[in-house]
């Protein structure tokens, strides 16, 4: 995505990166950054949580329209209102898929 970014902003757009790994959109040099420390796939918040949302949204767009550093970062500071360990658990499928289980099975010591 920083890549992505930086090649959007040749074109005279600018970008801001929402993203769970900051550092390392950092690393590619992304020109603004929001890092939240969310799980993968929710980097605005809950589903469903308007309010949550809203608030990682208003500092995007702040940071879009406030920062003329490239490489500038600014971290929500809103904690996930369950345990990250919980939060990964609840959305791992019951069964793993058939790709996920050969590899296991292939990982497995044979006696």
């Amino acid at each position: 995505m920083p890549v992505l970014a930086r090649w959007i902003e040749t074109a005279g757009i600018p970008t801001v990166v929402v993203t769970m790994m900051p550092a390392v959109a950092e690393e590619r040099r992304a020109p603004r950054i929001v890092g939240v420390e969310f799980p993968f796939g929710h980097a605005f918040g809950m589903p469903g949580d308007k309010t949550m949302q809203r608030r990682v949204l208003e500092v995007a767009l702040q940071v879009l329209a406030g920062s003329t550093a490239f490489g500038t970062r600014v971290d929500v500071d809103i904690e996930w209102p369950v345990p990250l360990r919980d939060a990964y658990k609840a959305w791992q499928p019951k069964e793993a898929s058939p790709i996920v289980r050969k590899l296991l099975a292939s990982q497995r010591p044979t006696s």
